[in-house]
């Protein structure tokens, strides 16, 4: 079995993980905004998603020799192997390690729980938003405590029960460096932590100037659309094709091009197209910015509850591979990070099936109605929804990897990915175009911060013994 055991290997891991964990998420993004059903994509997505675990078990959790404290992928997973290579009495202390399984079921069923949600999120308050909100309350959450918890996290006598009590409630990097047993740099980790709950902030106020940006172009639009009525003496006004129709000064007035990135026109086509709808329709110039406000309370309520369940899933991992709670028996062996990783990635597999397929008949948050043989005949889009879930699967069992080694709260680095998703978002779906200097300046100082965030988390990484 393949273990990451210098401190650089462990980095390595970590950026490459990064940049995968960062672009998955704009392959999903793409396919809603060109009318893919949600469920459709992730369905597609989870499937490849345990492939990459299956993989990536069967080749580095089987190299090299196979011991009974490291097994190696097949020698922990298979009772049958165990029994004729291991011995009876190894294989008895095998089955005692479902504490272990269940931590890292627990893992996987929060982190389907936050990625589910998320791909709804993108509709509502855009890529960027989104990304930058969720990875940021995974890293923050749980420091307003770490001050308050930390006195008790010491060996006192007569708090032991308090202290796991407190621990039960600390979630994402705070939790993680304790669990640990404090193997990075505080001074340092915190310094990145730091860093991140100013990117938080800056990243609320990118959002809250965007979206001003966008309400003023849309009144704007609104207002032409209005004076077109008035002058043509229109009744109603019922634009069907935003290329046509209402133009302003945002653009460059060829109604016969498709809308430019960052104009109102462009918006207001994006609604029209994409296969979740934010609110009522847009053909009513009027009903424009009811609806975005709508829609933003929404997709950020949405986007709140994704950075808690990506709060839980690095600690429940953490406790699977290294069981600082003390539930397995002595001498039970540990499950590998490529074990853990499986069963991890199983259960997140198990939800979202069943969500899934229950969303397929029954949706939510306006996305249209489908069937399971509708599913089995969209191959529209079909390959990119793979390849999300294959970067997004081979990104959490690097993080995973590099965690082991370096220490799962440095490994929250990765949770820097707004970088790479703002950079997608940017590119590929236009957010932030034509958008305002402040706007601009608040995005350079919040992509700056999670730089920074990246540098020094990674910075504090230690080394397990």
């Amino acid at each position: 079995m393949y273990m990451v055991e210098s401190k650089g290997g462990a980095i390595a891991c970590m950026l490459f993980s990064l940049l995968l964990l960062g672009t998955w998420p704009a392959l999903l993004t793409l396919l809603e905004r060109r009318g893919r059903f949600p469920q459709h994509t992730y369905l597609d997505y989870t499937i490849t998603n345990l492939l990459a675990a299956v993989i990536i078990a069967l080749t580095f959790g089987q190299f090299g020799p196979s011991t009974p404290e490291m097994p190696n992928f097949l020698t922990q997973l298979s009772q049958e192997v165990m029994r004729s290579s291991c011995g009876n009495s190894l294989l008895q202390r095998c089955r005692d390690n479902w504490p272990s399984v269940l931590f890292a079921m627990a893992g996987g069923m929060v982190l389907s729980l936050g990625n589910l949600s998320t791909q709804y999120a993108f509709a509502f308050v855009g890529l960027s938003v989104t990304e930058v909100v969720s990875a940021s309350i995974t890293v923050v959450i749980g420091i307003i405590l770490t001050s308050a918890t930390s006195i008790f996290l010491k060996p006192v006598q007569g708090v032991g029960k308090m202290t796991c009590a407190i621990s039960l409630v600390m979630t994402g990097t705070t939790l993680n460096y304790y669990l640990d047993d404090k193997i990075n740099k505080a001074e340092i980790l915190f310094s990145g932590v730091a860093c991140f709950l100013v990117a938080v902030c800056l990243g609320s106020a990118v959002h809250s100037s965007n979206n001003a940006d966008n309400k003023t172009k849309l009144d704007i639009y609104s207002n032409d659309c209005k004076d077109r009525v008035r002058t043509n003496g229109v009744t109603s006004f019922k634009p069907t094709n935003f290329n046509q129709g209402c133009t302003n000064g945002l653009e460059d007035g060829d109604a016969s091009e498709k809308a430019k990135f960052g104009t109102a026109a462009f918006l207001i086509e994006l609604e029209n197209t994409r296969s979740i709808k934010v609110g009522i329709s847009f053909s009513y110039c009027i009903f424009i910015l009811t609806v975005l406000g709508k829609g933003t309370f929404i997709g950020l309520t949405i986007t709140f509850f994704a950075g808690i369940c990506f709060s839980m899933f690095s600690p429940a991992f953490n406790l699977a591979t290294n069981d600082q709670w003390h539930t397995l028996k002595d001498g039970v062996p540990h499950l590998t990070v490529y074990t853990a990783f499986f069963y991890f990635s199983c259960f997140c597999f198990v939800i979202a099936m069943v969500l899934n397929l229950t969303f397929l008949y029954y949706p939510i948050l306006n996305a249209p109605k489908s069937s399971f043989k509708a599913y089995l005949n969209d191959w529209n889009g079909r390959g990119w929804a793979l390849l999300a879930g294959l970067v997004c699967g081979f990104g959490n069992g690097l993080q995973f990897m590099g965690g082991q080694a370096a220490g799962y709260a440095a490994a929250d680095a990765v949770q820097a990915l707004p970088l790479v998703s703002t950079f997608w978002g940017v590119i590929l779906f236009g957010e932030y175009r034509r958008s305002s200097r402040k706007t601009y300046t608040l995005l350079a100082g919040m992509l700056l911060m999670f730089t920074a965030a990246v540098a020094i988390l990674m910075a504090s990484s230690g080394h397990r013994k």
